[in-house]
Protein backbone atom coordinates (compact mmCIF):
# COMPACT_ATOMS: atom_id res chain seq x y z
CA UNK A 1 0.00 0.00 0.00
CA UNK A 2 1.09 3.35 -0.59
CA UNK A 3 0.02 6.24 1.65
CA UNK A 4 -1.88 9.13 0.63
CA UNK A 5 -1.23 12.22 -0.58
CA UNK A 6 -2.92 15.31 0.99
CA UNK A 7 -4.67 16.50 -2.00
CA UNK A 8 -6.17 12.79 -3.21
CA UNK A 9 -4.81 13.78 -6.76
CA UNK A 10 -4.45 10.53 -9.19
CA UNK A 11 -1.99 8.77 -10.94
CA UNK A 12 -3.35 6.92 -14.53
CA UNK A 13 -5.63 4.35 -13.01
CA UNK A 14 -4.81 4.61 -9.29
CA UNK A 15 -7.17 6.55 -7.23
CA UNK A 16 -6.30 7.46 -3.64
CA UNK A 17 -8.57 7.45 -1.14
CA UNK A 18 -10.18 10.82 -0.40
CA UNK A 19 -12.72 9.13 2.22
CA UNK A 20 -10.53 8.59 5.38
CA UNK A 21 -10.42 4.58 3.95
CA UNK A 22 -7.19 2.36 5.28
CA UNK A 23 -5.86 -1.13 5.30
CA UNK A 24 -6.04 -3.38 7.65
CA UNK A 25 -2.79 -1.57 9.26
CA UNK A 26 -4.57 1.59 9.25
CA UNK A 27 -2.33 3.34 6.53
CA UNK A 28 -4.36 5.32 3.94
CA UNK A 29 -4.86 3.44 0.88
CA UNK A 30 -3.68 3.79 -3.00
CA UNK A 31 -6.29 2.01 -4.84
CA UNK A 32 -6.98 0.99 -8.19
CA UNK A 33 -10.22 0.43 -10.21
CA UNK A 34 -9.20 -3.06 -11.04
CA UNK A 35 -8.64 -3.54 -7.33
CA UNK A 36 -11.84 -2.12 -6.01
CA UNK A 37 -14.15 -3.94 -8.42
CA UNK A 38 -12.00 -7.14 -7.61
CA UNK A 39 -12.97 -6.81 -3.48
CA UNK A 40 -16.39 -6.42 -4.53
CA UNK A 41 -16.30 -9.35 -6.17
CA UNK A 42 -15.08 -11.55 -3.13
CA UNK A 43 -17.66 -9.75 -0.83
CA UNK A 44 -20.73 -10.58 -3.58
CA UNK A 45 -19.31 -13.97 -3.47
CA UNK A 46 -19.36 -14.72 -0.33
CA UNK A 47 -23.06 -13.01 -0.02
CA UNK A 48 -24.04 -15.20 -2.53
CA UNK A 49 -22.80 -18.55 -0.34
CA UNK A 50 -24.38 -16.92 2.40
CA UNK A 51 -27.52 -16.50 1.68
CA UNK A 52 -27.84 -19.77 0.11
CA UNK A 53 -27.12 -21.15 3.83
CA UNK A 54 -29.45 -18.79 5.10
CA UNK A 55 -32.57 -19.34 2.97
CA UNK A 56 -31.52 -23.01 2.89
CA UNK A 57 -32.59 -23.11 6.47
CA UNK A 58 -35.44 -20.56 6.15
CA UNK A 59 -37.52 -21.64 3.56
CA UNK A 60 -38.30 -25.39 4.89
CA UNK A 61 -37.96 -24.47 8.78
CA UNK A 62 -41.72 -24.03 9.13
CA UNK A 63 -41.63 -27.56 7.45
CA UNK A 64 -39.30 -29.12 8.99
CA UNK A 65 -41.11 -28.36 12.84
CA UNK A 66 -44.06 -29.71 11.64
CA UNK A 67 -43.03 -32.82 9.99
CA UNK A 68 -39.69 -34.09 12.43
CA UNK A 69 -40.63 -31.45 15.68
CA UNK A 70 -44.33 -32.52 15.01
CA UNK A 71 -45.49 -29.37 16.09
CA UNK A 72 -48.82 -27.30 15.17
CA UNK A 73 -49.42 -24.67 12.81
CA UNK A 74 -49.52 -21.31 14.71
CA UNK A 75 -46.77 -23.07 16.97
CA UNK A 76 -44.56 -23.75 14.15
CA UNK A 77 -44.83 -20.74 12.87
CA UNK A 78 -44.69 -18.31 15.05
CA UNK A 79 -41.29 -20.42 15.99
CA UNK A 80 -40.07 -19.63 12.35
CA UNK A 81 -40.41 -15.81 12.66
CA UNK A 82 -39.38 -15.78 16.05
CA UNK A 83 -35.95 -17.17 14.79
CA UNK A 84 -35.96 -14.85 11.94
CA UNK A 85 -36.82 -11.75 13.98
CA UNK A 86 -33.70 -12.95 16.17
CA UNK A 87 -31.63 -13.36 12.86
CA UNK A 88 -32.23 -9.65 11.81
CA UNK A 89 -32.42 -8.16 15.72
CA UNK A 90 -29.05 -9.46 16.29
CA UNK A 91 -27.46 -7.27 13.76
CA UNK A 92 -27.91 -3.85 16.13
CA UNK A 93 -25.48 -5.31 18.52
CA UNK A 94 -23.07 -6.39 15.09
CA UNK A 95 -23.25 -2.19 14.31
CA UNK A 96 -22.78 -1.28 17.58
CA UNK A 97 -19.39 -3.40 18.00
CA UNK A 98 -18.10 -2.43 14.33
CA UNK A 99 -18.88 1.09 14.70
CA UNK A 100 -18.08 1.70 18.54
CA UNK A 101 -15.10 -1.01 18.63
CA UNK A 102 -14.07 -3.54 16.33
CA UNK A 103 -14.35 -2.00 12.86
CA UNK A 104 -17.41 -4.11 10.02
CA UNK A 105 -13.78 -6.09 8.61
CA UNK A 106 -13.20 -7.57 12.27
CA UNK A 107 -16.66 -8.08 13.29
CA UNK A 108 -17.74 -9.51 10.48
CA UNK A 109 -15.05 -11.97 10.37
CA UNK A 110 -15.72 -13.09 14.14
CA UNK A 111 -19.54 -13.22 12.90
CA UNK A 112 -19.33 -15.29 10.28
CA UNK A 113 -16.83 -17.84 12.72
CA UNK A 114 -19.99 -18.26 14.92
CA UNK A 115 -22.12 -18.43 11.88
CA UNK A 116 -20.44 -21.79 10.77
CA UNK A 117 -20.34 -23.03 14.36
CA UNK A 118 -23.95 -23.13 14.42
CA UNK A 119 -23.99 -24.42 10.70
CA UNK A 120 -21.92 -27.68 11.89
CA UNK A 121 -24.53 -27.69 15.25
CA UNK A 122 -27.34 -27.68 13.10
CA UNK A 123 -26.07 -30.23 10.86
CA UNK A 124 -24.88 -32.71 14.14
CA UNK A 125 -28.45 -32.72 15.32
CA UNK A 126 -30.69 -33.38 12.23
CA UNK A 127 -27.55 -36.22 11.25
CA UNK A 128 -27.28 -38.38 14.81
CA UNK A 129 -30.42 -40.57 16.07
CA UNK A 130 -30.07 -39.65 19.61
CA UNK A 131 -31.02 -36.07 19.10
CA UNK A 132 -33.43 -36.53 16.08
CA UNK A 133 -36.92 -36.71 17.59
CA UNK A 134 -38.97 -40.33 17.42
CA UNK A 135 -40.86 -40.13 14.02
CA UNK A 136 -44.02 -40.77 13.55
CA UNK A 137 -46.23 -43.79 13.60
CA UNK A 138 -49.84 -44.56 12.10
CA UNK A 139 -49.67 -43.54 8.74
CA UNK A 140 -48.16 -39.77 10.27
CA UNK A 141 -50.76 -40.26 12.69
CA UNK A 142 -49.45 -41.03 15.43
CA UNK A 143 -46.33 -38.35 16.34
CA UNK A 144 -45.17 -38.24 20.18
CA UNK A 145 -43.70 -35.16 20.92
CA UNK A 146 -39.70 -34.72 21.28
CA UNK A 147 -37.86 -34.36 24.13
CA UNK A 148 -36.80 -31.27 25.70
CA UNK A 149 -33.38 -32.42 25.32
CA UNK A 150 -33.28 -32.35 21.24
CA UNK A 151 -35.72 -29.88 20.79
CA UNK A 152 -33.37 -27.45 23.18
CA UNK A 153 -30.12 -28.38 21.02
CA UNK A 154 -32.01 -27.85 17.76
CA UNK A 155 -32.90 -24.44 18.85
CA UNK A 156 -29.63 -23.76 20.34
CA UNK A 157 -27.71 -24.13 16.81
CA UNK A 158 -30.62 -22.41 14.89
CA UNK A 159 -29.61 -19.47 18.02
CA UNK A 160 -26.38 -19.56 17.33
CA UNK A 161 -26.78 -18.87 13.84
CA UNK A 162 -28.76 -16.32 14.58
CA UNK A 163 -26.00 -14.90 16.86
CA UNK A 164 -23.32 -15.24 13.97
CA UNK A 165 -25.80 -13.46 11.65
CA UNK A 166 -25.50 -10.29 13.83
CA UNK A 167 -22.51 -9.83 13.46
CA UNK A 168 -21.88 -10.04 9.55
CA UNK A 169 -25.60 -8.88 8.15
CA UNK A 170 -24.80 -5.29 8.81
CA UNK A 171 -21.48 -5.20 8.13
CA UNK A 172 -20.84 -6.89 4.74
CA UNK A 173 -23.07 -4.61 2.95
CA UNK A 174 -21.55 -1.90 4.42
CA UNK A 175 -18.16 -3.19 3.90
CA UNK A 176 -19.34 -3.77 0.08
CA UNK A 177 -20.50 -0.05 -0.15
CA UNK A 178 -17.83 0.95 1.57
CA UNK A 179 -15.31 -0.17 -1.39
CA UNK A 180 -16.66 3.08 -3.40
CA UNK A 181 -15.53 6.41 -2.76
CA UNK A 182 -17.83 9.08 -1.68
CA UNK A 183 -15.95 11.85 -2.60
CA UNK A 184 -15.50 10.68 -6.45
CA UNK A 185 -18.73 11.24 -8.41
CA UNK A 186 -17.74 8.27 -10.39
CA UNK A 187 -17.33 6.19 -7.97
CA UNK A 188 -20.67 7.34 -6.48
CA UNK A 189 -22.66 6.67 -9.32
CA UNK A 190 -21.64 3.04 -9.35
CA UNK A 191 -22.40 2.96 -6.28
CA UNK A 192 -26.10 3.89 -7.15
CA UNK A 193 -26.05 0.31 -8.69
CA UNK A 194 -24.54 -1.40 -6.22
CA UNK A 195 -27.54 -2.05 -3.64
CA UNK A 196 -29.57 -3.34 -6.93
CA UNK A 197 -26.78 -5.92 -7.94
CA UNK A 198 -26.01 -6.69 -3.97
CA UNK A 199 -29.90 -7.80 -3.63
CA UNK A 200 -29.43 -9.64 -6.90
CA UNK A 201 -26.31 -11.52 -6.06
CA UNK A 202 -28.06 -12.45 -2.38
CA UNK A 203 -31.33 -13.67 -4.39
CA UNK A 204 -29.05 -16.01 -6.98
CA UNK A 205 -28.75 -17.71 -3.78
CA UNK A 206 -31.79 -18.15 -2.77
CA UNK A 207 -33.05 -19.63 -6.10
CA UNK A 208 -29.97 -21.91 -5.24
CA UNK A 209 -31.40 -22.99 -2.02
CA UNK A 210 -35.43 -23.22 -2.97
CA UNK A 211 -34.63 -25.76 -5.55
CA UNK A 212 -31.61 -28.07 -5.25
CA UNK A 213 -31.15 -27.80 -1.35
CA UNK A 214 -34.60 -27.33 -0.61
CA UNK A 215 -35.73 -30.91 -2.90
CA UNK A 216 -32.32 -32.56 -1.29
CA UNK A 217 -33.49 -31.99 2.42
CA UNK A 218 -37.23 -33.37 1.42
CA UNK A 219 -36.43 -36.31 -0.67
CA UNK A 220 -33.08 -37.46 0.00
CA UNK A 221 -32.29 -36.53 4.16
CA UNK A 222 -31.84 -33.48 6.44
CA UNK A 223 -28.39 -34.58 7.14
CA UNK A 224 -27.08 -34.00 3.61
CA UNK A 225 -29.12 -31.02 3.11
CA UNK A 226 -27.57 -29.07 6.33
CA UNK A 227 -24.53 -30.68 5.29
CA UNK A 228 -23.64 -29.28 1.98
CA UNK A 229 -25.10 -25.93 3.33
CA UNK A 230 -22.10 -25.81 5.94
CA UNK A 231 -19.60 -27.19 3.27
CA UNK A 232 -21.00 -24.04 1.77
CA UNK A 233 -20.62 -21.70 4.14
CA UNK A 234 -16.53 -22.84 4.43
CA UNK A 235 -16.23 -22.28 1.07
CA UNK A 236 -17.97 -19.03 0.94
CA UNK A 237 -15.53 -17.83 4.39
CA UNK A 238 -12.53 -19.17 2.46
CA UNK A 239 -13.38 -16.81 -0.34
CA UNK A 240 -13.91 -13.77 1.26
CA UNK A 241 -10.66 -14.13 2.85
CA UNK A 242 -9.32 -14.00 -0.34
CA UNK A 243 -10.05 -10.41 -1.05
CA UNK A 244 -8.24 -9.53 2.05
CA UNK A 245 -5.51 -7.64 0.46
CA UNK A 246 -7.78 -5.53 -1.48
CA UNK A 247 -10.48 -4.48 0.66
CA UNK A 248 -10.65 -0.93 2.12
CA UNK A 249 -11.75 -0.29 5.13
CA UNK A 250 -13.34 2.73 7.70
CA UNK A 251 -12.11 3.22 10.94
CA UNK A 252 -14.09 2.96 14.00
CA UNK A 253 -15.58 5.61 15.04
CA UNK A 254 -17.07 5.41 18.34
CA UNK A 255 -20.29 4.57 19.91
CA UNK A 256 -23.26 5.83 17.94
CA UNK A 257 -25.42 5.82 20.46
CA UNK A 258 -22.89 7.30 22.98
CA UNK A 259 -22.86 10.08 20.62
CA UNK A 260 -26.55 10.33 20.16
CA UNK A 261 -27.02 10.15 23.91
CA UNK A 262 -24.43 13.10 24.61
CA UNK A 263 -26.13 15.04 21.97
CA UNK A 264 -29.93 14.55 23.51
CA UNK A 265 -28.77 14.79 27.25
CA UNK A 266 -26.88 18.57 26.39
CA UNK A 267 -29.79 19.45 24.70
CA UNK A 268 -32.18 18.77 27.86
CA UNK A 269 -29.57 20.36 29.87
CA UNK A 270 -29.60 23.53 28.19
CA UNK A 271 -33.28 23.25 27.68
CA UNK A 272 -34.00 27.07 29.13
CA UNK A 273 -31.33 28.36 26.96
CA UNK A 274 -31.90 30.58 23.99
CA UNK A 275 -31.15 29.68 20.70
CA UNK A 276 -28.82 32.56 18.76
CA UNK A 277 -30.50 34.34 15.51
CA UNK A 278 -27.11 33.41 13.14
CA UNK A 279 -26.66 29.51 13.37
CA UNK A 280 -22.78 30.44 12.66
CA UNK A 281 -22.82 31.19 16.41
CA UNK A 282 -22.77 27.23 17.07
CA UNK A 283 -20.25 25.51 18.33
CA UNK A 284 -18.44 23.70 15.77
CA UNK A 285 -14.92 23.13 13.85
CA UNK A 286 -13.59 24.47 10.98
CA UNK A 287 -13.76 22.54 8.12
CA UNK A 288 -9.80 22.25 7.85
CA UNK A 289 -10.11 20.31 11.33
CA UNK A 290 -12.44 17.90 9.81
CA UNK A 291 -10.73 17.62 7.00
CA UNK A 292 -7.36 16.74 8.44
CA UNK A 293 -9.28 13.88 10.54
CA UNK A 294 -10.83 12.14 7.77
CA UNK A 295 -14.06 12.57 8.57
CA UNK A 296 -17.00 14.43 7.04
CA UNK A 297 -18.71 18.07 8.54
CA UNK A 298 -22.37 18.24 7.99
CA UNK A 299 -24.08 22.14 7.71
CA UNK A 300 -26.55 23.26 9.97
CA UNK A 301 -30.13 22.58 8.94
CA UNK A 302 -33.24 24.05 10.57
CA UNK A 303 -35.12 20.52 11.52
CA UNK A 304 -35.59 19.53 15.24
CA UNK A 305 -34.15 23.20 16.62
CA UNK A 306 -34.69 21.96 19.79
CA UNK A 307 -31.53 19.52 19.51
CA UNK A 308 -29.32 22.44 18.36
CA UNK A 309 -29.55 23.46 21.79
CA UNK A 310 -26.99 20.82 22.76
CA UNK A 311 -24.53 23.15 20.13
CA UNK A 312 -24.78 26.24 21.81
CA UNK A 313 -22.48 28.01 23.97
CA UNK A 314 -23.24 28.66 27.45
CA UNK A 315 -22.04 29.41 30.70
CA UNK A 316 -22.38 25.66 32.31
CA UNK A 317 -20.67 24.37 28.80
CA UNK A 318 -17.46 23.18 31.13
CA UNK A 319 -19.66 20.70 32.73
CA UNK A 320 -19.37 16.98 30.59
CA UNK A 321 -21.95 16.18 27.91
CA UNK A 322 -22.51 20.12 27.92
CA UNK A 323 -21.56 20.93 23.94
CA UNK A 324 -21.98 19.23 21.10
CA UNK A 325 -20.54 20.37 17.70
CA UNK A 326 -22.89 21.09 14.75
CA UNK A 327 -21.78 17.96 13.09
CA UNK A 328 -22.92 15.56 16.28
CA UNK A 329 -26.13 17.68 16.45
CA UNK A 330 -26.87 16.85 12.85
CA UNK A 331 -25.79 13.12 12.77
CA UNK A 332 -28.30 12.83 15.68
CA UNK A 333 -30.69 14.64 13.97
CA UNK A 334 -30.57 12.20 10.62
CA UNK A 335 -30.70 9.23 12.72
CA UNK A 336 -34.20 10.77 14.43
CA UNK A 337 -35.26 11.89 11.20
CA UNK A 338 -35.40 8.00 10.34
CA UNK A 339 -37.49 6.70 13.47
CA UNK A 340 -41.06 7.29 11.72
CA UNK A 341 -39.94 5.40 8.26
CA UNK A 342 -38.77 3.01 10.28
CA UNK A 343 -42.12 2.19 11.94
CA UNK A 344 -43.77 2.35 8.48
CA UNK A 345 -41.41 -0.91 7.78
CA UNK A 346 -42.85 -3.15 10.14
CA UNK A 347 -45.79 -3.85 8.25
CA UNK A 348 -44.23 -4.89 5.18
CA UNK A 349 -42.43 -7.48 7.11
CA UNK A 350 -45.32 -8.53 8.99
CA UNK A 351 -46.43 -9.47 5.22
CA UNK A 352 -42.97 -10.79 3.77
CA UNK A 353 -42.84 -13.11 7.05
CA UNK A 354 -45.93 -15.17 6.00
CA UNK A 355 -44.24 -16.61 2.59
CA UNK A 356 -41.85 -18.81 4.91
CA UNK A 357 -45.34 -20.01 7.12
CA UNK A 358 -48.58 -19.31 5.63
CA UNK A 359 -47.99 -19.33 2.05
CA UNK A 360 -46.09 -22.55 2.60
CA UNK A 361 -48.79 -24.60 5.06
CA UNK A 362 -51.00 -23.39 2.07
CA UNK A 363 -49.42 -25.21 -0.55
CA UNK A 364 -49.03 -28.71 1.53
CA UNK A 365 -53.01 -28.87 1.59
CA UNK A 366 -53.09 -28.08 -2.60
CA UNK A 367 -51.83 -30.47 -5.46
CA UNK A 368 -48.21 -30.42 -6.26
CA UNK A 369 -47.71 -33.00 -8.53
CA UNK A 370 -45.67 -32.08 -11.71
CA UNK A 371 -46.15 -35.47 -14.06
CA UNK A 372 -46.72 -38.48 -12.15
CA UNK A 373 -43.37 -38.72 -10.57
CA UNK A 374 -42.29 -35.56 -9.11
CA UNK A 375 -44.17 -33.40 -6.82
CA UNK A 376 -43.00 -30.21 -5.66
CA UNK A 377 -41.81 -30.04 -2.24
CA UNK A 378 -43.93 -26.95 -0.31
CA UNK A 379 -40.99 -24.33 0.23
CA UNK A 380 -40.19 -24.65 -2.81
CA UNK A 381 -43.24 -22.44 -4.04
CA UNK A 382 -40.71 -19.62 -2.86
CA UNK A 383 -38.81 -19.76 -5.93
CA UNK A 384 -41.62 -17.95 -7.46
CA UNK A 385 -40.58 -15.09 -5.40
CA UNK A 386 -36.90 -15.12 -6.27
CA UNK A 387 -37.78 -15.63 -9.84
CA UNK A 388 -40.23 -12.87 -9.96
CA UNK A 389 -37.27 -10.71 -8.19
CA UNK A 390 -34.42 -11.71 -10.09
CA UNK A 391 -36.32 -11.04 -13.12
CA UNK A 392 -37.79 -7.57 -11.80
CA UNK A 393 -34.66 -6.36 -10.68
CA UNK A 394 -32.70 -6.47 -14.11
CA UNK A 395 -35.88 -4.83 -15.23
CA UNK A 396 -36.00 -2.23 -13.52
CA UNK A 397 -32.43 -1.10 -13.40
CA UNK A 398 -31.46 -1.81 -17.25
CA UNK A 399 -35.05 -0.37 -18.48
CA UNK A 400 -37.26 1.36 -16.28
CA UNK A 401 -34.42 3.67 -14.28
CA UNK A 402 -32.88 4.76 -17.89
CA UNK A 403 -36.36 5.66 -19.23
CA UNK A 404 -37.41 7.33 -16.50
CA UNK A 405 -34.19 9.31 -15.54
CA UNK A 406 -34.62 11.29 -19.10
CA UNK A 407 -38.02 12.96 -17.07
CA UNK A 408 -36.89 12.66 -13.95
CA UNK A 409 -33.60 14.07 -13.86
CA UNK A 410 -32.64 11.49 -11.05
CA UNK A 411 -29.87 9.36 -11.47
CA UNK A 412 -32.15 6.67 -9.12
CA UNK A 413 -34.71 7.34 -11.89
CA UNK A 414 -37.13 8.08 -9.41
CA UNK A 415 -36.78 9.26 -5.58
CA UNK A 416 -35.99 6.36 -2.40
CA UNK A 417 -39.18 7.05 -0.61
CA UNK A 418 -41.11 7.37 -4.15
CA UNK A 419 -39.71 3.71 -4.87
CA UNK A 420 -40.58 2.58 -0.90
CA UNK A 421 -44.39 3.53 -1.74
CA UNK A 422 -45.05 1.63 -4.71
CA UNK A 423 -43.50 -1.45 -2.73
CA UNK A 424 -46.49 -0.70 0.01
CA UNK A 425 -49.26 -0.64 -2.98
CA UNK A 426 -47.92 -3.76 -4.29
CA UNK A 427 -48.49 -5.18 -0.58
CA UNK A 428 -51.63 -4.21 -0.45
CA UNK A 429 -52.41 -5.89 -3.74
CA UNK A 430 -50.44 -9.41 -2.40
CA UNK A 431 -52.47 -9.54 0.71
CA UNK A 432 -55.97 -9.10 -1.23
CA UNK A 433 -54.48 -11.63 -3.75
CA UNK A 434 -53.92 -14.32 -0.86
CA UNK A 435 -56.85 -13.92 0.47
CA UNK A 436 -59.43 -14.29 -2.72
CA UNK A 437 -56.95 -17.37 -3.45
CA UNK A 438 -57.76 -19.03 0.08
CA UNK A 439 -60.88 -18.42 -0.54
CA UNK A 440 -60.75 -20.45 -3.92
CA UNK A 441 -59.00 -23.18 -2.11
CA UNK A 442 -62.07 -23.15 0.58
CA UNK A 443 -64.49 -23.66 -1.89
CA UNK A 444 -63.40 -26.35 -3.69
CA UNK A 445 -62.61 -28.36 -0.08
CA UNK A 446 -65.97 -27.86 0.72
CA UNK A 447 -67.52 -28.61 -2.97
CA UNK A 448 -65.60 -31.59 -2.38
CA UNK A 449 -66.04 -32.24 1.73
CA UNK A 450 -62.48 -31.87 2.33
CA UNK A 451 -62.23 -31.59 6.05
CA UNK A 452 -59.02 -34.00 6.55
CA UNK A 453 -56.13 -32.03 8.48
CA UNK A 454 -53.80 -34.02 5.93
CA UNK A 455 -56.70 -34.52 2.58
CA UNK A 456 -55.08 -32.60 -0.19
CA UNK A 457 -57.71 -30.66 -2.21
CA UNK A 458 -57.88 -30.78 -5.88
CA UNK A 459 -56.78 -27.59 -6.58
CA UNK A 460 -53.51 -26.86 -8.79
CA UNK A 461 -50.70 -25.26 -6.34
CA UNK A 462 -50.02 -22.70 -9.09
CA UNK A 463 -52.67 -20.72 -7.91
CA UNK A 464 -50.36 -19.61 -5.36
CA UNK A 465 -47.89 -18.18 -8.03
CA UNK A 466 -50.01 -14.62 -8.05
CA UNK A 467 -48.67 -14.17 -4.28
CA UNK A 468 -45.28 -15.65 -4.49
CA UNK A 469 -44.36 -13.88 -7.59
CA UNK A 470 -45.82 -10.04 -6.55
CA UNK A 471 -43.98 -10.65 -3.65
CA UNK A 472 -40.64 -10.75 -5.25
CA UNK A 473 -41.65 -7.48 -7.72
CA UNK A 474 -42.53 -6.00 -4.39
CA UNK A 475 -39.22 -6.63 -2.73
CA UNK A 476 -37.46 -4.91 -5.86
CA UNK A 477 -39.46 -1.77 -4.45
CA UNK A 478 -39.45 -2.14 -0.83
CA UNK A 479 -36.48 -4.46 0.49
CA UNK A 480 -34.10 -2.77 -1.91
CA UNK A 481 -35.34 0.72 -1.13
CA UNK A 482 -35.50 0.28 2.27
CA UNK A 483 -31.90 -0.88 2.60
CA UNK A 484 -30.45 1.92 0.31
CA UNK A 485 -32.50 4.06 2.22
CA UNK A 486 -31.11 3.49 5.59
CA UNK A 487 -27.59 3.46 4.41
CA UNK A 488 -27.91 6.17 2.39
CA UNK A 489 -29.35 8.13 4.11
CA UNK A 490 -27.26 7.64 7.75
CA UNK A 491 -24.25 9.88 8.92
CA UNK A 492 -20.80 8.81 7.41
CA UNK A 493 -19.63 7.38 10.84
CA UNK A 494 -23.08 5.65 11.49
CA UNK A 495 -23.30 3.39 8.59
CA UNK A 496 -23.60 -0.19 10.47
CA UNK A 497 -26.13 1.55 12.07
CA UNK A 498 -28.04 2.26 8.89
CA UNK A 499 -27.58 -0.99 7.71
CA UNK A 500 -28.82 -2.07 11.00
CA UNK A 501 -31.63 -0.44 10.71
CA UNK A 502 -32.84 -2.42 7.79
CA UNK A 503 -32.39 -5.84 9.74
CA UNK A 504 -34.30 -4.00 12.31
CA UNK A 505 -37.40 -3.69 10.38
CA UNK A 506 -37.38 -7.41 9.31
CA UNK A 507 -36.87 -8.42 13.09
CA UNK A 508 -39.33 -6.47 15.00
CA UNK A 509 -41.66 -7.44 11.60
CA UNK A 510 -41.16 -11.45 12.37
CA UNK A 511 -41.83 -10.70 15.76
CA UNK A 512 -45.06 -8.88 15.36
CA UNK A 513 -46.09 -11.30 12.89
CA UNK A 514 -45.58 -13.65 15.98
CA UNK A 515 -47.87 -11.89 18.10
CA UNK A 516 -50.30 -11.03 15.43
CA UNK A 517 -50.70 -14.74 14.25
CA UNK A 518 -51.21 -16.12 18.15
CA UNK A 519 -53.87 -13.06 19.58
CA UNK A 520 -55.81 -13.60 16.33
CA UNK A 521 -55.89 -17.45 16.72
CA UNK A 522 -56.50 -16.89 20.31
CA UNK A 523 -59.37 -14.52 20.02
CA UNK A 524 -61.17 -15.69 16.88
CA UNK A 525 -60.92 -19.64 19.13
CA UNK A 526 -62.86 -17.70 21.36
CA UNK A 527 -65.49 -15.84 19.62
CA UNK A 528 -66.16 -19.10 16.93
CA UNK A 529 -64.62 -20.61 14.43
CA UNK A 530 -60.62 -20.20 14.55
CA UNK A 531 -59.23 -18.54 11.33
CA UNK A 532 -55.79 -20.16 12.09
CA UNK A 533 -56.02 -24.18 13.20
CA UNK A 534 -53.59 -26.56 12.51
CA UNK A 535 -56.06 -28.35 10.16
CA UNK A 536 -55.80 -25.43 7.13
CA UNK A 537 -59.11 -27.34 5.53
CA UNK A 538 -61.18 -26.19 8.58
CA UNK A 539 -59.68 -22.95 9.20
CA UNK A 540 -60.43 -19.11 7.22
CA UNK A 541 -56.84 -17.69 6.69
CA UNK A 542 -58.67 -16.05 4.40
CA UNK A 543 -60.01 -13.80 6.84
CA UNK A 544 -56.54 -13.49 8.37
CA UNK A 545 -55.30 -11.99 5.06
CA UNK A 546 -57.86 -9.66 4.84
CA UNK A 547 -57.20 -8.36 8.19
CA UNK A 548 -53.35 -7.71 6.88
CA UNK A 549 -54.48 -6.06 3.85
CA UNK A 550 -56.75 -3.81 6.18
CA UNK A 551 -53.61 -3.30 8.08
CA UNK A 552 -51.04 -2.84 4.84
CA UNK A 553 -53.85 0.28 3.73
CA UNK A 554 -53.62 2.17 7.11
CA UNK A 555 -49.65 1.46 7.13
CA UNK A 556 -49.42 2.99 3.28
CA UNK A 557 -51.44 6.06 4.43
CA UNK A 558 -49.23 6.34 7.31
CA UNK A 559 -46.50 6.54 5.15
CA UNK A 560 -47.67 8.93 2.61
CA UNK A 561 -48.37 10.98 5.59
CA UNK A 562 -44.28 10.97 7.12
CA UNK A 563 -42.59 10.81 3.57
CA UNK A 564 -44.56 14.33 2.38
CA UNK A 565 -42.35 15.62 5.71
CA UNK A 566 -39.51 14.43 4.83
CA UNK A 567 -36.21 16.08 4.04
CA UNK A 568 -33.40 14.24 2.17
CA UNK A 569 -29.93 15.13 3.65
CA UNK A 570 -27.67 16.71 1.85
CA UNK A 571 -25.29 14.56 -0.78
CA UNK A 572 -21.43 14.36 -0.01
CA UNK A 573 -20.88 15.81 -3.57
CA UNK A 574 -23.07 18.50 -3.09
CA UNK A 575 -21.94 20.13 -0.23
CA UNK A 576 -17.88 19.44 -1.35
CA UNK A 577 -19.12 21.92 -4.65
CA UNK A 578 -20.93 24.44 -2.09
CA UNK A 579 -18.21 24.64 -0.24
CA UNK A 580 -16.20 25.11 -3.50
CA UNK A 581 -18.08 27.97 -4.67
CA UNK A 582 -18.16 29.73 -1.50
CA UNK A 583 -14.48 29.28 -0.86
Amino acid sequence: MVLVEENGHKNGEEEYAQDGAVDLKGRPVLRSKSGRWKACSFILVYEIFERLEYQGIAANLVIYLTRELHQGTVKASNNVTNWSGTVWMTPILGAYVADAYLGQFWTFLIGTSIYLMGMILLTLVVSLRALRASPCTNNGEDCSDASSMKVGMFYLALYVIAVGNGGTKPNISTLGAGQFDEFEPKEKAQKLSFFNWWVFGTFIGYLISETVVVYIQDNVGWSLGYGLLTVGLGISILVFLLGVPFYRHKLPSGSPFTKMAKVILAAFTKWKVPLPDDPNDLYELSLEEYTKKGIHKIDHTSSLRCLDKAAVKSGITKRPWTLCRVTQVEETKQIVKLLPLLLVTFIPSIISSQIHTLFIKQGTTLDRSMGPHFSIPPACLTVFTTIFMLISIVLYDRCFVPAIRRYTKNPRGITMLQRFGVGLVLHVVITITACLAERKRLSVARENGIVGKKEIVPLSVFILLPQFGLMGLADVFVGISKQEFFYDQTPEGMKSLGASFFTTSMGVGNFLSSILLTTVSNITKEHGQGWILDNLNVSHLDYYYGFLAVLAFLNLIFFWFVAKFYVYNVEVNQKSQDNNVNS
